[in-house]
C-alpha cells in the first residue's frame, strides 16, 4: 500500500507541475500578444510614424527652464499632441535625457512625436530674420527694429555708423536692445578685421575715420563696382586738401538720415553743421549712415586713380573726371539729360 500511495502521489505531483507550467505559458503568451496588438500601435506609431494627412502648423513657445512635463503640457495646449501623459511616457521610453531648450518652435500635426522632442532638445527654433541694408542711417535702423512685432522691448537710436548692415537671425521674442547689441558687435568685429587688412594707399588714419568716409561712399554710389573708384576720388581730394563737396553730408544734419524729399537749398549749402563738406576740406565730424563691408573695404583699399570729380551719368552710375573742365562738361551733359526728362 505504501508503494501504491507513493506512486499516486508522484503521478499527481508530476501531472500538477505540467498543468501549472502549461497554464502559465499560455498566460504569458497571451499577455505578449495583447501588448503587441494594443501597446505597439498605441505607443510606437504616434511616436515614429504619425500617418495622418498633413495638419495645421502651430508655433509653440517654450520658456527657459521648461521641463519635459512642461513641454508636453504646452504641446497639448497647442493641439500638437493629444496626450501629455503618453508623450512623457514615450519620451522616457524612446527619447534621450537631453534638456529642453527655450525658444519658439514650429510644429505640424502630421509629424511624429519623436521629432518634436528632438527639435526641442536640439534648439531648432524658428529664426526671425532681420535685414539691415547697406547705408541705412541709424534712425531708420531703430525704426525697423521698432516696427518688427516679433521683437520685444524698447530700443534707442544707435550711434551712427555703429551697426553692420547684414541679415541677422534672431529668436522670436528676442528684445530689440539685444538685437541691436548683436548688430553693433558684428560691426566692431568686422571693422577690426578690415582695418588689419588696410592698404598703404588708405588715407584714413583710424577705424573711426574709415567708417565716416565709407558712409559717404555708401551714399554716393549704389554700384559695388564703383565703390573703390569713388573712394579713390575722395582719397585724392583729402590728400590734396580739396573739399569733398558731398551732397549727402549736407542733407544728413537736416534730416538725421531720413529722406530729404526735395533739392538742397542754398541756405543749407552755406550752413556750418559740422557735416557740411562744401564749407571746408576734410572729413565731416562723424558718419552719415551705417556703411557696409564693401564700402569700408573700399576706403581701406581705394582704386588707383587721378580722378578728382564725378557726376551722375543718368544710368545709375557716374562719369569721372581728372580736371575741372572735364567735370563741368560732364555736369552740363547731366543737366541736359535731366531737362530732357522733364526734371528740374
Amino acid at each position: 500500500m505504501a508503494r501504491r500511495s507513493s506512486g499516486r502521489v508522484a503521478r499527481r505531483g508530476s501531472s500538477g507541475r505540467v498543468a501549472r507550467r502549461g497554464s502559465g505559458g499560455r498566460a504569458a503568451l497571451a499577455f505578449v500578444v495583447l501588448l503587441a496588438v494594443i501597446g505597439l500601435p498605441l505607443f510606437v506609431a504616434p511616436w515614429w510614424s504619425w500617418g495622418r494627412k498633413p495638419g495645421p502648423v502651430h508655433d509653440v513657445v517654450i520658456p527657459a527652464g521648461t521641463t519635459l512635463a512642461g513641454a508636453a503640457s504646452r504641446l497639448d495646449d497647442a493641439n500638437v499632441i493629444y496626450s501629455e501623459g503618453q508623450f512623457r511616457l514615450l519620451a522616457r521610453l524612446f527619447g534621450t535625457r537631453a534638456p529642453i531648450r527655450a525658444g519658439v518652435y514650429r510644429f505640424a500635426e502630421d509629424r511624429g512625436w519623436g521629432s518634436y522632442l528632438r527639435a526641442m532638445q536640439a534648439g531648432q527654433v524658428i529664426a526671425l530674420r532681420v535685414t539691415i541694408p547697406e547705408g541705412l542711417p541709424s534712425v531708420l535702423v531703430a525704426d525697423r527694429l521698432r516696427a518688427n512685432a516679433q521683437l520685444t522691448g524698447p530700443v534707442a537710436v544707435p550711434a551712427e555708423g555703429s551697426v553692420l548692415p547684414d541679415t541677422y537671425d534672431f529668436t522670436i521674442g528676442s528684445t530689440r536692445a539685444a538685437a541691436l547689441k548683436h548688430m553693433q558687435a558684428a560691426m566692431t568685429a568686422e571693422l577690426a578685421t578690415l582695418w588689419r587688412a588696410r592698404k598703404p594707399a588708405a588715407i584714413v588714419r583710424t577705424p573711426a575715420e574709415a567708417v565716416t568716409l565709407a558712409s559717404i561712399v555708401e551714399k554716393e554710389t549704389a554700384l559695388p563696382a564703383e565703390r573703390r573708384l569713388v573712394a579713390g576720388v575722395y582719397s585724392n581730394r583729402l590728400r590734396q586738401g580739396i573739399k569733398l563737396d558731398a551732397d549727402p553730408t549736407v542733407i544728413y544734419p537736416v534730416t538725421q538720415g531720413r529722406p530729404l524729399g526735395r533739392r538742397i537749398l542754398r541756405s543749407e549749402l552755406a550752413r556750418d553743421t559740422g557735416y557740411n563738406t562744401y564749407l571746408k576740406p576734410g572729413l565731416p565730424k562723424g558718419p552719415i549712415a551705417n556703411p557696409g563691408r564693401l564700402s569700408i573695404a573700399a576706403v581701406l583699399d581705394p582704386a588707383p586713380t587721378k580722378a578728382l570729380y564725378f557726376v551722375a551719368d543718368g544710368r545709375g552710375g557716374h562719369v569721372f573726371a581728372t580736371t575741372l573742365a572735364e567735370q563741368n562738361a560732364n555736369v552740363a551733359k547731366w543737366f541736359a539729360l535731366r531737362h530732357a526728362r522733364g526734371e528740374r
